[in-house]
């Protein structure tokens, strides 16, 4: 997506979510590696603090996974990225007494994406840092998410 036409103000809410036959929630998400595969970059998550992989609901005007990766790629991260390959979907594992109505079982699909460009104005800037890890720094950020570590796990980063 060209640069000019990306919104400057992030998608909230649940409205025009997707959802999967069993009322999982439809997220997508990306691993978004340095052009030379040694660094991923992660971003504070708000809610849990400490660091995530971008991810977000697949919404119902959005065509495709890949394309509600890549938008939240930019709300959150503030990149501009290319889809390298489709690491799959990939099922909640979070125990069952932490789902909630506002946090249901979840169906994800991950995209390895190379960043092609960093911008310091981004929608979600003034609530999310990011920063750039090497593999076993970013094994220890997402050790508490599982789902995010396979995500991970399935990407080529140099390990």
């Amino acid at each position: 997506m060209a640069q000019s036409s990306r919104s400057m103000e992030a998608r909230t809410g649940r409205t025009n979510q997707r959802y999967g036959p069993q009322g999982e929630r439809l997220v997508a998400g990306v691993v978004p590696l340095s052009n030379d595969k040694t660094k991923v970059l992660v971003i504070q998550s708000t809610r849990r603090g400490g660091w995530v992989l971008p991810k977000g609901g697949w919404e119902t005007d959005e065509n495709t996974a890949q394309e509600a990766a890549t938008r939240e790629a930019w709300e959150e991260a503030g990149v501009h990225c290319t889809v390298q390959r489709d690491l799959g979907t990939i099922l909640e594992m979070r125990p069952a007494q932490q789902l909630t109505p506002q946090a249901p079982k979840a169906l994800y699909q991950f995209y390895e994406v190379k960043v092609d460009k960093e911008e310091a104005t981004y929608p979600e800037a003034s609530k999310r840092a990011r920063q750039w890890m090497s593999y076993p720094q970013a094994r220890q950020a997402l050790a508490t998410r599982p789902e995010l570590m396979e995500a991970l796990n399935r990407s080529s980063i140099t390990r």
